[in-house]
C-alpha cells in the first residue's frame, strides 16, 4: 500500500509542472502558474482507486473550453455563445447563483443589469483530469478594487457540468505586502 501523503506530494509535485509544450504548439505563451499535466492524473482518487490518466490534448481542450466560456459569459455578458460550453446539466455550487443551464442564464442576466462593466481577468489556470480550476481578478465597477476568485469546473466529454467558486474582496494594503494575485 502506498503513503497516501507520498503519493499525495508525488500528485502535487507532477501538477505543478507546466507544460508550456502544449500552449507552444498552439501557438500560445504560457499562463503564469499554467499546469497542464497528463501524469497528474494518474494519482489515486477520492476512493482510493486510481484514476485514469486524461491525455494532454484532452486537458488543453477542457482548459480551452473553460477560458472560451469565461470570456463569453462572465466577460462579454453573452449566454448564447457561452452556452455552447455547458453541458446538458449544470451543478451550481456558487449559493449566489442559481442552479441549472437556465441559471447561469439568470446569472449572466443578473450581471448584464448590475455589473455591466465588470471584468475578470484570469491570473492562471489548471488542468487536472476533468478539472479546470481558474485564478480570477474580477473588477466588478470600475475604479473598485479587485475580487480574487478561485473558480473550479468539471467538465464531462469536453462539456462544464459542475462549478464551485470562492471569492473575497482584495484588500487596498496586505499585511504580508504581497498581492493576492
Amino acid at each position: 500500500m502506498k503513503n497516501p501523503i507520498a503519493s499525495l506530494l508525488a500528485t502535487a509535485a507532477v501538477c505543478l509542472v507546466a507544460t508550456a509544450s502544449v500552449h507552444a504548439a498552439e501557438g500560445m505563451a504560457p499562463l503564469p502558474g499554467s499546469a497542464i499535466s497528463a501524469a497528474a492524473t494518474e494519482g489515486l482518487g477520492a476512493s482510493g482507486s486510481a484514476t485514469p490518466a486524461v491525455p494532454a490534448s484532452q486537458l488543453a481542450a477542457n482548459k480551452q473550453a473553460v477560458l472560451a466560456f469565461y470570456e463569453a459569459g462572465l466577460n462579454r455578458k453573452d449566454f448564447a455563445a457561452a452556452r455552447q460550453y455547458l453541458g446538458d446539466k449544470y451543478i451550481q455550487h456558487n449559493p449566489n447563483a442559481p442552479d441549472g443551464v437556465e441559471g447561469f442564464g439568470k446569472f449572466v442576466d443578473f450581471l448584464r443589469k448590475n455589473q455591466p462593466d465588470s471584468h475578470s481577468d484570469i491570473v492562471r489556470a489548471f488542468a487536472d483530469g476533468d478539472f479546470v480550476i481558474l485564478h480570477v481578478r474580477k473588477v466588478p465597477h470600475p475604479g473598485d478594487l479587485p475580487i480574487a476568485i478561485v473558480d473550479i469546473f468539471r467538465l464531462e466529454k469536453g462539456k462544464i457540468v459542475e462549478h464551485w467558486d470562492v471569492s473575497q474582496q482584495t484588500p487596498a494594503k496586505t499585511v504580508s505586502g504581497n498581492s493576492m494575485f
